[in-house]
């Protein structure tokens, strides 16, 4: 939820004398079949194929919307 990220980002900007984090509950690789929930892909670059792979499940997504 974008609101969500936008206003903890937000309030984290107006916290003053004190570190702020934002912890987000996420799904690694979400909206791409092969990558979703796999350790093997959250840090490491995909090979130039699996990149291709990705991107056109993505734009498929996009399209659809």
């Amino acid at each position: 939820d974008f609101r969500q990220i936008l206003a903890a980002i937000e309030e984290a900007q107006r916290t003053r004398g004190r570190p702020t984090v934002i912890v987000a509950r996420t799904v690694k690789g979400k909206g791409v079949s092969f990558m979703e929930n796999k350790i093997k892909y959250h840090g490491a670059a995909t090979s130039d194929e699996e990149l291709k792979l990705a991107l056109a499940e993505l734009e498929a997504q996009e399209a659809a919307i």
